[in-house]
């Protein structure tokens, strides 16, 4: 079979390899769609934490299975997969929390992912499609990311939800925000990806701090208040320790961004606030089930999010100019 390994920073490498072995507990699967996601970019770049090369990227999948003895899945079913392969025995995943398993291995991070013709993951990572198309599995993962951090800031009808970073995580923060029935407001230096927020997803506030007082505007929006949950989504060290001020008293500011810097913060600022910080890493089976459901009632429409399109052959030669902003990308899906 064809895959495709970065194999150091901005280098990417066709090659074969053997379709692998069918064992017991794994799950054989032939990839038909790889999103590519924020993750993917920043190994391409070098910028990624928890990363080594040579690397076969891709996370975020739909597949058809070829064989499996997974209990309630049959072969020639559509899927997708919780791509966060935990231990089990860990205090998280005992305490129900194997996003954050001490052991963690995630498909095409920590060991090789989707970039390939067929792949053997844990049969118990697998997702039901539910009816759902190719391209819409290939999203469900990104927007679990999503949900999940919309979830860890145990986010109320009617409070107002501010997500720094329009990227396609924050997109999909701000989707999920709404459904919660928060008052959403997007905040991005990129005016495209402002304008995306307000046609596509209609986000009732947009803020650009190049253009505007966003202290003023988020006074404003709020009638003083400030936003009660803070989500960032830009993995940005400088956006990450500026978003401290928008907090309200008694908020919630949660980190989905990952960035390798140390945050900084006025600790008598936070104090006063009685503010509550939290990172949210992944995303569980629940908040997978919750995208699934979400897509089925038709309350995200997912071909908002894919801008790109390119077949498997092609992606050594795409993949660098996904990095340019001026290519206005959202998502970047591949046809393997």
């Amino acid at each position: 079979m064809k895959i495709l390994t970065c194999t150091t920073p901005g280098e990417f490498a066709y090659g074969e390899s053997a379709i692998p072995n069918i064992t017991p507990g794994n799950t054989l699967l032939q990839i038909k769609r790889v999103g590519i996601c924020g993750t993917d970019l920043h190994a391409f770049e070098g910028t990624q934490p928890f990363f080594s090369y040579p690397r076969i990227l891709g996370h975020e999948l739909a597949a058809d299975i070829v064989e499996t003895d997974q209990p309630g899945f049959g072969k020639g079913e559509a899927v997708t997969i919780i791509p966060y392969f935990n231990c089990g025995t860990c205090i998280a995943c005992r305490s129900g929390k194997a996003n954050c398993c001490t052991q963690i291995k995630v498909c095409g991070v920590h060991i090789d992912g989707a970039m390939v013709e067929y792949l053997s993951v844990p049969s118990y990572s697998l997702v039901h499609g539910e009816g759902l198309s190719y391209d819409e599995l290939a999203l469900v993962e990104p927007l679990a990311i999503g949900a999940h951090g919309v979830k860890r800031a145990d986010t109320q009808p009617g409070e107002y939800v501010l997500i720094v970073g329009a990227g396609p995580i924050g997109l999909g923060t701000m989707e999920f925000a709404r459904i919660a029935g928060a008052k959403v407001i997007a905040m991005d230096v990129n005016e495209s990806r402002l304008e995306f927020c307000t046609n596509k997803l209609k986000v009732d506030f947009t803020i650009n701090p190049l253009k505007e007082n966003a202290m003023e505007k988020l006074q404003q929006i709020t009638n003083g208040d400030m936003p009660t949950v803070v989500i960032d989504a830009t993995g940005n060290l400088k956006a990450i320790n500026n978003a401290f001020q928008y907090l309200a008293h008694g908020g919630r500011y949660v980190l989905i961004g990952l960035q390798k810097g140390e945050i900084a913060f006025s600790h008598p600022e936070f104090h006063k606030r009685e503010a509550t910080l939290m990172s949210s890493r992944n995303a569980t089976r629940q908040d997978f089930e919750h995208v699934v459901a979400s897509m089925k009632k038709g309350l995200v429409n997912p071909t908002n999010y894919i801008t790109h399109r390119v077949n498997f052959d092609a992606v050594k030669d795409e993949f660098a100019g996904w990095l340019n902003p001026e290519n206005h990308v959202i998502k970047a899906m591949v046809t393997i």
